[in-house]
């Protein structure tokens, strides 16, 4: 992420590189058409790479700049903007300036996902939370929220839970023991959390995973992550050309990341598959619930 001159509006890598693209272009007189022939591409996609719609890969950068007769400077300010514009990183309190929440955007992107898989080692996630656990989650969330916004973020939140009742949308959740141990509130608010969790998992396009303490750990549980794998048909753009079919966010203390580079998606990827080995699922989760809430409503007799 990048900060203009007075540290207001941010910048994200992926707009810089739109903008350079299109500079370069026009200073070299070619037409998006000329372009796009000239590289091998769509006119369509040269302009969804202007608009900043969509991200160019390596080799279709290094095109771009040779077909315009881009200087060796330009070439190396292109390449270095493409490679961090596959991660692009949001500073929480740059994004929620003058918002009151940002679950309308995490709303448009699961829309846009046929799958959507979620780790969470540390709280419960979102698309599962019982109202009362949403609100006093975001009472003790950095950058804090004002009491007056918690309503409305929570009724957003809740909103966003009716994807999961659209059987041809997939949900995929991986939660460890620690995440249904952090208590926001009494026992009874765990309780009521877990009651919700039996019956998500019996949606049939919702599968939920719990990976206790004990289990051989195949993968570090060391930060959430979320896996949008996008709607798009094999992985291709309405042009029939290759668009990436997954993209990954991971949630940070002062920002969220969202990354889209196919090798470092392969990478989170990868680390879903090992931890889904260390999950239990189906029935035994029921029996595994009821454990840890008796442990827990142990600890307030």
């Amino acid at each position: 992420m990048v900060i203009d001159g007075d540290g207001a509006e941010p910048l994200s890598n992926r707009r810089r590189l739109a903008a350079e693209l299109h500079r370069v272009r026009d200073l070299a007189g070619i037409s998006g058409r000329e372009l796009a022939h000239r590289i091998g591409i769509s006119q369509s996609k040269v302009s969804r790479i202007e608009s900043g719609t969509a991200i160019p890969s390596a080799p279709e950068v290094t095109a771009w700049a040779e077909a315009v007769a881009a200087s060796a400077e330009t070439k190396r300010l292109l390449t270095a903007l493409t490679e961090a514009a596959f991660t692009e990183v949001h500073p929480w309190r740059a994004v929620l300036k003058d918002r009151l929440h940002l679950q309308d955007d995490i709303q448009e992107l699961e829309n846009r996902a046929g799958k959507v898989r979620t780790f969470q080692p540390s709280v419960i996630p979102g698309l599962l939370q019982t109202a009362e656990y949403a609100r006093r989650l975001f009472s003790v969330i950095d950058p804090p929220y004002a009491e007056s916004d918690i309503p409305a973020a929570v009724a957003a939140r809740l909103d966003r839970q009716l994807a999961l009742f659209e059987e041809h949308r997939k949900f995929e959740f991986l939660i460890t023991e620690a995440a249904l141990r952090w208590r926001p509130g009494p026992s009874t608010l765990l309780q009521a959390q877990f009651d919700r969790i039996e019956s998500l998992r019996t949606l049939s396009n919702v599968s939920i995973g719990l990976i206790p303490h004990a289990v051989l750990a195949r993968a570090c549980t060391s930060h959430s992550f979320a896996i949008f794998e996008l709607a798009d048909v094999g992985g291709h753009d309405t042009d029939g050309e290759e668009a990436p079919n997954a993209i990954v966010t991971v949630e940070t203390v002062h920002a969220n990341l969202v990354v889209s580079n196919p090798d470092s998606v392969g990478l989170y990827q990868a680390r879903w598959h090992r931890l889904e080995q260390m999950a239990i699922y189906g029935d035994e989760i029921r029996a595994f619930l009821s454990g840890v809430g008796h442990s827990v409503r142990a600890l307030e007799a």
